[in-house]
């Protein structure tokens, strides 16, 4: 029997992920990859991007899965195309993979996630399943406020992606 823990963690992902999703599906590209009029602002296709990577990652570090290997960088010069629905779809899958089969959860257990600032500072798997939630949550917000000035015809505060 899965840990409740994990159980409950895999059912607020699954909704969260699916938000996610119906956030890019029946986007265009270039809609994917416009960019705020605002300096520094991501398009669509980085913030899911990210959102994926950091999910898998946080949930991986969580649960003690070897980490996915993870170039964050790059989740920032992410560009969608036609396949990009695609892709989402075998990264949500990925995420949610990692919670298979898990059946003991120890909050209080310690690991590193070398993608942040410091590296070396340990962090119990509590805390890390709580901050994969809560940053994928901030995400599935940002998309979905996006996805709203976009099919809500307020593009016009938008511009093309550079």
């Amino acid at each position: 029997m899965a840990d409740p823990l994990v159980t409950a963690a895999r059912e607020i992902l699954v909704e969260s992920l699916a938000e996610l999703r119906s956030a890019v599906a029946g986007l265009p590209p270039d809609d994917l990859n416009r960019r705020l009029a605002v300096e520094g602002s991501n398009p669509m296709a980085v913030i899911v991007a990210h959102a994926l990577a950091s999910t898998r990652s946080w949930v991986s570090l969580a649960v003690a899965a070897p980490l996915p290997p993870r170039d964050r960088p790059a989740e920032f010069e992410t560009v969608a195309d036609d396949g990009y629905l695609a892709w989402v779809d075998e990264r949500i899958a990925e995420c949610l993979a990692v919670l298979d089969g898990v059946e003991a959860f120890d909050t209080a257990r310690e690991g590193v996630a070398p993608w942040t600032s410091d590296p070396d500072e340990p962090l119990t798997a509590g805390w890390a399943l709580l901050h994969a939630i809560s940053h994928l949550g901030e995400h599935v917000g940002h998309a979905q406020l996006m996805r709203d000035l976009l099919v809500g015809g307020h593009a016009g505060s938008m511009t093309g992606s550079e």
